[in-house]
């Protein structure tokens, strides 16, 4: 077993490996398969298997600052999308205050609810403007 151990580490030594785009691919893929099951079809057989090929080249690949670019868009991406959700969950769940964007800079400002027609300042830009919360 150790031998395995070795040999598998020499050949993947300088090779890039698992990154966050690289476990995303494979919940992805795991989630296809699952899929698959229930629904079949060639096209959809043919996505997994491009998406399996598309996996395997990223971690066996030796061209690390390609593989780090891409990891790093797709990070971008991902935070991108959790900030969106973030607000909008912030949105719906808080009950006690309202969240207005400022019409100079576009920073989310929040302000407690149910005080009539408030003046807003922005912390960012230090603009003023006017709403009802």
């Amino acid at each position: 077993m150790n031998r395995l151990k070795e040999k598998f580490a020499r050949f993947m030594y300088g090779r890039y490996g698992v990154d966050e785009l690289g476990k995303t691919l494979l919940y992805v893929l795991l989630g296809m398969i699952v899929i698959s099951m229930f629904v079949g079809g060639t096209f959809f057989n043919i996505l997994i298997w491009i998406t399996l090929i598309f996996a395997y080249y990223r971690m066996f690949s030796k061209n690390h600052a390609q593989r780090y670019a891409e990891n790093q868009k797709f990070l971008q991406l991902k935070n991108k999308l959790k900030a969106k959700m973030n607000i909008t969950r912030s949105r719906i769940t808080d009950k006690e205050h309202r969240i207005f964007k400022c019409p100079s800079c576009g920073q989310n400002v929040r302000v407690p609810r149910g005080k009539g027609q408030i003046s807003i300042h922005c912390p960012k830009c230090h603009n003023d403007f006017v709403k009802r919360s």
